[in-house]
C-alpha cells in the first residue's frame, strides 16, 4: 500500500502530567516515537465507531489519535488489507477493530488481507511486535470444529454472539496491570457485551465478565474473561471486549485503561502477567449454567 493511502496522526508531544510517575519512565525525552497501525477493515458487520464518513476519520480513530498524542506514539489508520504484504517492521504495534474473514471482500470494496499477509501478521507478533484487539477483533476469523484458527490462538479467544446492550459489571482481577490501579474491585458500564469461547489456557485475565443478573440466553453461563493479556511468542497481546459504544471511547476511565494497554504492548512499561484463567474464571469454558 502506498504512503498516501494511510491516515497519519498522533504527532503531539507527551506532557509530564499525562501519566502517573511509574509510567513516565517509558517516555523519556528524545526517545523515538513508537508507531501504531490501527486496522479497521470490516468484512462482516461494520461498527459505528470504525465507520468513516467520506475522508473523515471514524470515531475510534480520532480517539486513538488523541491517545497517541497523550501517550507519545504515532497512530496510522487504514482499512486496506494490503498493508500486511508490505514492511511491518516500521510498526511497533498493530491494533485491530475488525470483523469477518479479512481475506474476503467487503461491502465497501476495501482491499482484503491476503493469506500470506495474515501469516506475516502472526509471524510479526510472534517475533515481538505488540498487538491490541478491541471489541470485534475476536470476530475476525473463526475456528472450524476443533481446529482453532491461528489468529484466534494468537488473540486468545473467539466471539460467539452478543445480546442486547445492558449495564453489567466487570471484575478487576489484575489491579497491578497498567491502567487498572484506580479501577477498584469492579467497574459497571452500559455496553454491548460479547459472549466468548476458545480461551487460550495462558490468559492473564484483567477483567472478568460477571454474568449474574444479565439478561439474554448467551449470558446464562459462569463468569468468563472479557479483557486479558498474554504472550504470543515474543509479542505482547492485549484484548478487550469493550469498545462498541461511542461513549465507551470518550470515557476518561476507559481511556486510562486503554493507555495502560498501549504502554504495556509498546514495551514502555513491564507487567507481571502469570496465567490466572483457571483461578479467576474456573468455568470459563462452560457455555451454560
Amino acid at each position: 500500500m502506498r504512503r498516501r493511502d494511510f491516515v497519519v496522526a498522533g504527532l503531539g508531544g507527551l506532557t509530564a502530567a499525562s501519566f502517573p510517575f511509574a509510567w513516565r519512565k517509558g517516555f523519556a525525552a528524545g526517545q523515538r516515537k513508537k508507531r501504531v497501525l490501527y486496522f479497521t477493515r470490516s468484512a462482516g458487520f461494520e461498527h459505528s465507531v470504525v465507520r468513516r464518513q467520506g475522508d473523515e476519520l471514524a470515531h475510534s480513530e480520532k480517539i486513538l489519535v488523541e491517545l497517541g498524542e497523550k501517550g507519545g506514539f504515532e497512530v496510522i489508520c487504514t482499512k486496506d488489507g494490503r498493508v500486511f504484504d508490505e514492511d511491518l517492521g516500521k510498526f511497533d504495534a498493530i491494533v485491530f477493530y475488525t470483523s469477518g474473514d479479512l481475506t474476503k471482500p467487503d461491502k465497501l470494496g476495501t482491499p482484503p488481507m491476503s493469506e500470506a499477509g495474515k501469516k506475516r501478521l502472526l509471524d510479526a507478533i510472534a517475533a515481538g511486535k505488540g498487538f491490541i484487539g478491541f471489541h470485534a477483533a475476536t470476530d475476525s476469523f473463526h475456528s472450524r470444529g476443533d481446529q482453532i484458527d491461528p489468529y484466534i490462538a494468537m488473540i486468545g479467544g473467539e466471539f460467539i454472539t452478543h445480546g442486547r446492550q445492558q449495564e453489567a459489571a466487570l471484575r478487576n482481577t489484575s489491579p497491578k496491570f497498567p491502567g487498572m490501579a484506580k479501577i477498584g474491585p469492579s467497574l459497571r458500564l452500559l455496553e454491548e457485551w460479547y459472549a466468548l469461547k476458545n480461551f487460550a489456557p495462558d490468559l492473564h485475565v484483567i477483567f472478568v465478565q460477571e454474568t449474574e443478573g444479565m439478561v439474554d440466553d448467551c449470558y446464562q453461563r459462569p463468569p468468563f474473561p472479557a479483557t486479558w493479556a498474554r504472550m504470543h511468542g515474543k509479542g505482547r497481546v492485549y484484548y478487550t471486549s469493550l469498545g462498541h459504544r461511542e461513549d465507551i471511547w470518550t470515557n476518561p476511565v476507559i481511556q486510562d485503561i486503554f493507555l495502560g494497554a498501549f504502554a504495556w504492548v509498546l514495551g514502555q512499561i513491564d507487567a507481571d502477567i502469570p496465567p490466572n484463567i483457571q483461578e479467576v474464571t474456573p468455568l470459563a469454558h462452560q457455555l451454560r449454567r
